[in-house]
């Protein structure tokens, strides 16, 4: 059995192309990875690299010292862009700093997407590491 039941994670889960996911993927430990200038700049570089943009459009994303929030409109498979972020961001790292598996939510169509961003993006004022949402430089959304 796995320790974190990460396999749960998978029970059910299916991609609807078109559709928009907010997905929060951990790191292992929750060893601040991205606490750092490089690794955080190649975590936010990875959204947007052509592998990952195949399989959906990176709506907004914020990268926290020690996860991922990252709101994507998916055109392929939903755990592809993930998995293929995952890579891109351990092979930039030189090692895999995430925690298997990965937490994400289908949005309904009733709920506003600029107010999920907005709430995502705000993520390292409410965590205290900024007083200003922009000075947070780890963070993107499409609406800006």
């Amino acid at each position: 059995m796995e320790r974190y039941h990460t396999h749960c994670l998978r029970r059910g889960r299916v991609s609807l192309a078109g559709h928009c996911y907010l997905i929060t993927i951990v790191t292992e430990r929750r060893q601040p990875w991205f606490g750092e200038y490089t690794n955080a700049a190649h975590a936010c570089r990875s959204f947007y690299a052509d592998s990952v943009r195949t399989h959906g459009d990176t709506l907004a994303f914020v990268v926290m010292p020690d996860h991922v929030h990252w709101l994507l409109q998916v055109e392929g498979r939903l755990s592809e862009a993930v998995r293929i972020y995952k890579a891109r961001v351990s092979l930039a790292l030189g090692v895999k700093p995430w925690q298997r598996g990965f937490h994400d939510h289908g949005l309904r169509r009733e709920e506003d997407l600029r107010a999920i961003a907005r709430y995502m993006v705000a993520n390292p004022l409410r965590a205290g590491l900024v007083d200003n949402v922009l000075d947070y430089p780890y963070w993107d959304a499409a609406w800006l």
